[in-house]
């Protein structure tokens, strides 16, 4: 982000349109403006941050209802003075508690809504939850079933039953995703192995 390069002048009062978008779903959520002292004020603190024209000062998303846009990346268009900014929303975005500003709906991608069940049931009770039961367990035993799943998933493929080989695929895809939560990793480091090993 160091290298950005933004034409604040472009504009008479010298802010530029900031386009937020989800950095996970690709959804727009809102439209602010920054001057150079928000885009710095967004990088420092990595939460975005705007200039409010209402209230003629820095604004912090969330700054008072506590839902905040966690900075993932800024990127300037070709022209130098539009910003698009990606984040991850902590809560609604818009003040009306709608998802975004324009009363789109913006939910996670079914993988990362389990990813997110995972981790909060990590944290639950062992007797309650089976996700827990097998933290409790520990590393060791959760890359072991992530093992005994892949087995019975190869068996099944040289059978004919689909049902039974959709069912244990969806047993290993679980227990991979626990496994990545065991290891402090998502799904989308993976994927962004995978992309930069298409590229090349």
């Amino acid at each position: 982000m160091s290298n950005l390069v933004v034409d604040f002048s472009k504009y008479s009062d010298g802010l530029v349109p900031a386009i937020v978008q989800d950095a996970v779903t690709q959804k727009v959520l809102m439209l602010g403006f920054m001057n150079q002292e928000a885009l710095t004020a967004t990088q420092q603190l990595e939460k975005v941050t705007f200039f409010s024209r209402s209230k003629n000062r820095l604004w912090t998303k969330g700054e008072e209802s506590g839902h905040f846009l966690l900075l993932e990346e800024v990127l300037a268009d070709c022209d130098k003075d539009t910003l698009l900014i990606k984040a991850r929303p902590v809560g609604p975005t818009c003040h009306t508690g709608a998802d975004t500003c324009f009363e789109e709906t913006n939910e996670p991608h079914f993988l990362e809504h389990l990813e997110q069940i995972i981790a909060q049931r990590k944290a639950t009770s062992p007797s309650e939850s089976y996700v827990a039961k097998m933290f409790a367990k520990g590393i060791n035993k959760i890359a072991q079933k992530v093992g005994e799943e892949a087995v019975e998933l190869v068996i099944e493929a040289k059978d004919d039953n689909t049902d039974l080989f959709l069912n244990e695929a969806a047993d290993l895809l679980f227990h991979y995703l626990m496994l990545l939560n065991a290891k402090d990793c998502n799904l989308q480091q993976v994927m962004q192995v995978l992309q930069s090993r298409h590229k090349k």
